[in-house]
């Protein structure tokens, strides 16, 4: 799959997003070391706490699947902003994914390049807490 469709598989994620209350639709798309594609979108809550990110969605779908390590992510709104995953999804998805696994922002007509290592460094890891995932 190339970038284009995985960008494809994020914008059609964010179609199903639920957003009452920012009415800002997040898609995204993270590609697995095998080549499979899962896709997420965000789900608000009047808790605003209890709120889901389209990238927690699509990891945790990933996850729940039995995958453990992911090549690429695609991230996308209906605002077509770039927009980059919010610290908390840099720290999952660095639980996930190498330094150097791209992370492609969606701008409209092509993407905002960077990795999860450029995005979060120095992140939290298994080894900081002597644990191996």
């Amino acid at each position: 799959m190339n970038d284009d469709d995985l960008l494809a598989a994020a914008r059609d994620a964010l179609q199903n997003a639920y957003v009452p209350y920012s009415e800002y639709p997040v898609g995204a798309a993270v590609e697995t070391a095998s080549g499979d594609v899962y896709t997420g979108c965000n789900v608000e809550n009047a808790n605003y706490s209890n709120s889901l990110h389209a990238e927690e969605v699509a990891v945790g779908e990933a996850v729940a699947d039995g995958h453990r390590e992911f090549t690429r992510v695609v991230v996308t709104s209906a605002a077509r902003d770039a927009v980059t995953p919010c610290g908390m999804c840099r720290q999952t998805l660095a639980e996930f994914c190498s330094d150097d696994t791209p992370v492609l922002c969606d701008t409209g007509d092509g993407f905002e390049r960077y990795t999860v290592g450029g995005l979060i460094p120095d992140t939290i890891t298994p080894e900081m807490l002597g644990k191996q995932p």
